[in-house]
């Protein structure tokens, strides 16, 4: 997938936040931290139904005690997702993340942070198996604009061709050759930069109407 040039970005390109350290709503300062995706999923279904409070103190925490973790675990595989990411550092936070409908749910954990007497923002991103990420710009002086974010996104693990938001469709459509079944495989969400999710779905739809065989 190819990134548009300045001169065809769309509008919500130009959209820059604030800090990455304010929270746009209530709702965004429980999620900010917090590791696990069916738990973050929980935890905005009771916000949106107004039952927040009928959450339990361990299911809105950062991270999970073994003892809940491995009991949601059992309930279904897929409450591993994020809950394995390593720890946030000192003033870190997440930006943003990928999920993966994988039968572990694997996320990928976008992060800024800022180092003690650094005005720089720091950025790497992580997932669940400490591989290892390149990514550029590794540095900013303020928040990435939402294009920004995406040129980072696209310009991140791109050896099987898309960037780190489509590459895990394409190696799996490489293996399978079916992207009708990876179509909603790679989400890319954030509470901070509105359009990720849209502008990424509307990516995958693009990739799988291309992807589809030919025929002979």
């Amino acid at each position: 997938m190819s990134t548009p040039t300045t001169d065809t970005a769309p509008a919500y390109f130009a959209f820059r936040p604030a800090s990455y350290w304010e929270d746009n709503d209530p709702l965004s300062a429980i999620l900010r931290n917090v590791k696990g995706s069916n738990r973050r999923q929980m935890i905005t279904d009771y916000w949106n139904a107004g039952k927040i409070e009928e959450l339990e103190a361990p299911l809105l925490a950062d991270n999970t005690e073994p003892g809940l973790r491995s009991f949601l675990e059992s309930l279904h595989p897929s409450f591993m997702g994020g809950e394995y990411l390593p720890d946030l550092r000192p003033t870190e936070v997440e930006i943003a993340r990928i999920d993966l409908q994988s039968t572990t749910s694997d996320v990928i954990s976008i992060r800024a942070r800022r180092e003690p007497g650094d005005e720089r923002i720091h950025y790497r991103i992580v997932d669940e198996y400490d591989a290892t990420f390149e990514i550029q710009p590794e540095t900013s002086s303020e928040p990435l604009t939402q294009g920004e974010l995406i040129s980072l996104l696209d310009g991140t693990n791109d050896g099987e061709g898309g960037g780190l938001a489509h590459c895990y469709n394409i190696m799996n459509n490489n293996e399978l050759g079916d992207p009708d079944m990876f179509r909603h495989f790679t989400t890319v969400n954030s509470t901070i930069y509105p359009d990720l999710f849209d502008h990424y779905d509307a990516q995958h739809e693009k990739w799988c109407e291309k992807s589809q065989p030919t025929e002979d």
